[in-house]
């Protein structure tokens, strides 16, 4: 079983591809964490991709690729596994398709964690963060008891970068330019499965369940 999630940042795919990792009993598969593996222990691949990455450029799709059925190739993916980060564009996911075909595979099923813009910008912007001790909080959904101050350790709480409201629609611009059309792709693929990302995350994964069966 070789599951894609799809989803804008923000929507709660990383959250479900863990439960569906733990209920199946399947790696979880990202790319971050394959580039980091293979640099810490000084691989080839490792090599090639730091290399890219010190000067601040994106990894080609051919050697993330590479790094990728590198990796898919290890026993614990004899099972299935969860693809999450990638592919991010068309020409990734062709590659990918591609490559699964040369070994008789292919992806089983592509989720949509769905959710509408105004409920990420919502949602990511009202998260805090305590810069000492790392505690996570949100203005609406899980508010400290005292307001902007971590309930933890008293510190002053932060909102990072990445969760203010003009980069998080920088994000979902790039996201709708460059990810979205993959949803059409597998669709066309007959692989496209949507949730509603809107709902309580237990239900979400309920849902993921019933699709996967």
């Amino acid at each position: 079983m070789i599951i894609v999630m799809l989803g804008a940042p923000g929507a709660g795919k990383g959250t479900q591809a863990a439960m569906i990792c733990d209920k199946y009993d399947i790696p979880h598969v990202s790319t971050g964490d394959i580039f980091r593996a293979n640099i810490k222990n000084g691989t080839e691949l490792g090599k090639k991709a730091k290399a890219f990455m010190d000067e601040g450029k994106l990894v080609p799709d051919e050697l993330t690729i590479e790094l990728l059925l590198d990796r898919v190739s290890q026993d614990d993916c004899a099972k299935g596994y969860v693809l999450d980060g990638f592919p991010r564009t068309i020409p990734q996911a062709e590659v990918l398709t591609n490559a699964l075909a040369k070994a008789g595979e292919k992806v089983d099923f592509a989720i949509n964690v769905d959710v509408p813009d105004e409920n990420i910008i919502k949602r990511m912007s009202g998260r805090r963060s305590c810069p000492k001790c790392g505690a996570s909080y949100h203005v609406e959904f899980v508010p400290p008891k005292k307001e902007g101050i971590c309930d933890v350790c008293g510190s002053e709480l932060i909102q990072r970068e990445d969760d203010k409201p003009e980069t998080v629609k920088n994000r979902l611009s790039v996201y709708h330019d460059q990810t979205q059309p993959l949803i059409e792709y597998y669709e066309k693929a007959g692989a496209l499965q949507a949730v509603d990302g809107t709902k309580d995350k237990d239900e979400v994964f309920a849902d993921i369940v019933s699709i996967l069966g």
